[in-house]
């Protein structure tokens, strides 16, 4: 009778491992990833570039935003390090910028919330972790013009945008190409996918550079839908978001944000 009942054992152990791992279809179970969180304060220095009005920054970058979509995040932004830049799955991430303490004082540190909108050159030789390059405005609210480098901490915090992510669509039907801004949550996109209504099924897109994203699947003619994914897998899908009779050149907004 042991044999028997130790088999009836393993078999039963077998089973209930197999729910917690998915269920009786195999599938991993849903995760809910809530809201993004601060992260934690880590050690870096910045500098500035650009005009005291933020000019000489808004140029595009290596991120892509220019024009209008630079108006997305103001003139509070960043050029990040290469790590952070990270071939540009870091454009868009907003990060809480602590400055150096005033008299040794840690209470009067000041702080600013900017959005890596750009590639700075790699650390400073000599200075402790990632280079932050401030535009002038963000470096003002930390510290004084004259310092010209200073330490500082930072931490990535959730970004707060108004409205829905916006997708501007151009090229031409064999190549299109999808700049995506004013994304919130984490503000970074690691993956997008875009749909038609009809005979474009799910289609992963690839990342050009920066924040543009491409692909040779002809979307005219079809009302498109994207969906994003940030870099901690929140995933934000804009149902439809562009018409039928969408066009080149046009930027479509969702209504609908992380």
């Amino acid at each position: 009778m042991a044999a028997p009942l130790l088999a009836s054992l393993l078999l039963v152990g077998l089973a209930v491992a197999g729910v917690a791992e998915g269920g009786s279809g195999g599938k991993k179970p849903h995760v809910s990833h809530g809201k993004f969180k601060a992260g934690p304060w880590t050690v870096g220095h910045a500098t500035f570039y650009g005009g005291r009005d933020g000019s000489g920054t808004t140029d595009g970058g290596a991120c892509g935003y220019k024009g209008e979509l630079s108006k997305d995040y103001g003139a509070l932004t960043a050029a990040v390090s290469p790590t952070l830049y990270a071939d540009g799955a870091g454009c868009g991430a907003c990060y809480e910028v602590k400055g150096p303490a005033e008299g040794g004082d840690d209470k009067t540190n000041k702080t600013v919330v900017v959005t890596a909108t750009n590639q700075a050159p790699p650390p400073v030789s000599g200075q402790k972790g990632e280079h932050f390059d401030l535009t002038m405005p963000a470096f003002l609210e930390i510290a004084e013009e004259k310092a010209g480098i200073v330490p500082i901490s930072y931490r990535r915090v959730a970004c707060e945008r108004k409205g829905g992510i916006r997708y501007t669509i151009t090229g031409n039907k064999n190549y299109n190409m999808v700049m995506v801004t004013n994304v919130g949550g984490e503000g970074d996109v690691v993956a997008l996918m875009v749909k038609g209504n009809k005979r474009v099924k799910w289609t992963e897109m690839k990342r050009s550079w920066g924040q543009l994203w491409t692909t040779e699947v002809d979307l005219t003619g079809e009302s498109l839908t994207f969906r994003v994914m940030n870099g901690d897998h929140r995933k934000a899908t804009s149902w439809h978001v562009a018409p039928r009779d969408w066009q080149f050149g046009k930027t479509y907004q969702a209504t609908k944000n992380f």
